[in-house]
């Protein structure tokens, strides 16, 4: 099983095509089983799956900072960033957080639920990078909140590098090839 050799961006990115899109598949089977068994947020998910790929194949979030918008579609990320084996602990006392939690990963930048805050807080995140002159992306994961797109303005006029996705959790999911689209054209970083 590929997705049990996965413990962060690096061992996505090593991925060949086919490998990448079997993950996928893995996700996919791996999340309708592991909710099944302790309960959770599954559509959200099961449709933010090829992107969250994508976002790993182009990113390092041990480095760069990726801010969901609605946190709940951050299973994915958490199972491809080590925690895969904690799943049946998930939303349990002491157990893996069904949203993303700083003190659980270094791959979490931001604790988000349902506040529509991904753009505010990456801008923010962005502008401190900025300011102490470090190298690193930002990327807000956005979903369908009002609230981020109230700050779509404000991003634009920062003038400050900040890297937005656009998010669908209630539509189908999209396949491997509209997320890497959506990665690399957001990111300008084109894998080799």
């Amino acid at each position: 099983m590929i997705l049990e050799q996965i413990h962060g961006s690096e061992d996505v990115k090593a991925l060949d095509r086919e490998q990448t899109e079997l993950l996928c598949r893995e996700l996919h089977t791996f999340l309708l089983h592991s909710v099944a068994e302790t309960g959770g947020h599954l559509a959200s998910n099961l449709g933010a799956v090829e992107l969250t790929v994508a976002i790993h194949r182009v990113f390092d979030t041990s480095r760069d900072r990726l801010v969901f918008d609605v946190g709940h579609q951050c299973y994915a990320h958490k199972a491809l960033t080590g925690r895969m084996e904690r799943f049946p602990t998930l939303r349990q006392y002491g157990g893996l957080s069904g949203f993303p939690k700083p003190n659980e990963s270094e791959h979490d930048a931001f604790v988000a639920g349902h506040a529509s805050n991904s753009v505010a807080v990456a801008l923010g995140m962005a502008r401190a990078r900025t300011l102490l002159g470090e190298d690193y992306s930002v990327l807000a994961l956005t979903g369908d909140g009002a609230g981020a797109h109230c700050l779509m303005d404000r991003l634009a006029t920062s003038r400050i590098e900040t890297v937005m996705i656009p998010s669908r959790p209630f539509e189908r999911t999209v396949s491997l090839e509209e997320a890497f689209k959506t990665a690399y054209v957001v990111s300008n970083h084109l894998p080799d």
